[in-house]
């Protein structure tokens, strides 16, 4: 049998962490452990869990202090490398990040896992985002090699081939960037929903979302030409003109303030290639 691990930070989840906990107790394929990482929740999300794990001894809660405020990225990364020392095994095939505010079918893992095993080449991959407009599941765009950060599957090979996870914001792209140029496929199903119960980036709102992104730019070594060309495309997306300059800022910010950046030159040779060649109309990763 497949056996995989789950690691899922949550904070402040109350309205939505049941739906995923029923979803992933209804799986065909039950994971070997779920470690939910309570990141400081003010609300009822701690409680939840704990209520899960009395019943269920393979959901193991942990509780972090409450630092006052939501930490892009970083809090998130923070909360899962926690979980992931929890593990306390390495009696597993894949490790599975998974956010608090989604809900899936009851074959969702088992679908992956088929997957995964027509595929040996296959590093990470998950299923499409939804989201639920007008009473209708909308996918949410995304390049076919991009695995949403909500949802990912690593293939104990990739993970650590890869090294593990970036402890920053960028980590879900610089994971992929890296699976890919070592040999590694990565590749989103959209044909097995995820329902995303709030949209990507609303936490933070989405001008501060466009700052992160500039950020991320910035730690994961951007081409210049292709980060003024994303800039340009921010244009006609909400929020008009402001998404623009506000992904600048992040990059000035992450500049100035001297934050912590990718230094492996083969990593930036091969994701400011690809990025030229996407410009150019060219085959990449991201088509």
């Amino acid at each position: 049998m497949t056996r995989y691990v789950i690691i899922t930070p949550a904070r402040d989840e109350e309205r939505h962490i049941e739906a995923t906990i029923a979803s992933v107790l209804s799986q065909t394929v039950l994971p070997a452990k779920w470690v939910i990482v309570n990141d400081g929740s003010a609300d009822r999300t701690g409680q939840i869990i704990d209520r899960s794990a009395a019943q269920f001894p393979f959901i193991h809660p942990l509780h972090r202090r409450n630092r006052g405020f939501r930490k892009a990225g970083g809090g998130v990364m923070e909360s899962f490398h926690e979980g992931y020392a929890a593990i306390g095994s390495d009696d597993w095939d894949f490790v599975v990040k998974l956010d608090g505010d989604l809900s899936f079918g009851p074959t969702y893992f088992q679908d992956c896992f088929e997957r995964f095993e027509q595929m040996p080449d296959l590093g990470i991959a998950g299923g499409g985002i939804y989201h639920e407009m007008d009473g209708t599941a909308v996918l949410e765009p995304s390049p076919k090699f991009h695995v949403r950060g909500a949802t990912k599957i690593y293939r104990r090979a990739c993970w650590e081939a890869i090294g593990g996870l970036w402890n920053d914001r960028g980590w879900d792209t610089i994971d992929e960037v890296t699976a890919n140029m070592l040999g590694w496929k990565t590749q989103s199903f959209n044909e097995l929903q995820v329902m995303h119960h709030r949209f990507t980036g609303t936490s933070e709102g989405l001008v501060n979302n466009c700052v992160k992104f500039g950020a991320v730019c910035y730690i994961c070594r951007y081409h210049p030409v292709y980060f003024l060309a994303s800039c340009f495309y921010r244009t006609v997306r909400r929020p008009y003109l402001i998404g623009s300059l506000a992904m600048m800022t992040g990059m000035v910010k992450s500049y100035v303030g001297r934050v912590p950046r990718v230094d492996d030159k083969d990593f930036i040779k091969y994701i400011r290639r690809q990025q030229m060649r996407r410009l150019l109309g060219m085959e990449t990763v991201w088509r």
